[in-house]
């Protein structure tokens, strides 16, 4: 790590501390050369990979976006979507993997969506998993109704 004021390349490290639960390491750093100090951040990339093969780094604004349209006219708050990325995101982790598929991001939207809101659900589980006729949506409303039912709007996975 270069010093940020003489870029020396020689620096040790002062104090590690953990933020966000253990999934960043943040470090304070002196300098060999000037004995400034500075600081610094670690975080594992979640990198995305996408249908075309292309990967990316995972990202929270690119699933509140999303979700967002779905949400359009509904009562979901910033808050609320913001919450739903961070839950997105912890699953995603939790996988263990550092890459994943594009449709498993998808996949970890549905779950907690459904809890938040029906018709944003139903909105988007109709284009990600492309309905193509009525009889798609009446499915998948029976299938939230018995959901809701049971009190567990949340079990459903396809």
């Amino acid at each position: 790590m270069r010093c940020p004021f003489c870029r020396n390349s020689d620096s040790r490290v002062v104090d590690s501390r953990e933020v966000d639960d253990g999934q960043v390491i943040r470090r304070r750093r002196s300098c060999a050369q000037c004995s400034r100090r500075f600081t610094t951040v670690e975080e594992a990339i979640l990198a995305v990979v996408k249908r075309s093969g292309v990967t990316e780094p995972f990202s929270r604004d690119k699933v509140v976006r999303g979700v967002r349209r779905a949400c359009q006219g509904r009562p979901v708050d910033e808050d609320q979507l913001q919450l739903l990325a961070q839950q997105v995101e912890d699953a995603i982790r939790a996988s263990g993997s550092a890459e994943v598929p594009s449709h498993e991001v998808g996949l970890a939207i549905l779950g907690p969506l459904r809890e938040l809101d029906g018709v944003a659900y139903l909105r988007f589980a109709s284009v990600y998993r492309s309905f193509s006729s009525v009889e798609d949506f009446e499915r998948e409303i029976a299938d939230l109704r018995a959901a809701i039912a049971r009190g567990t709007a949340h079990d459903h996975e396809q």
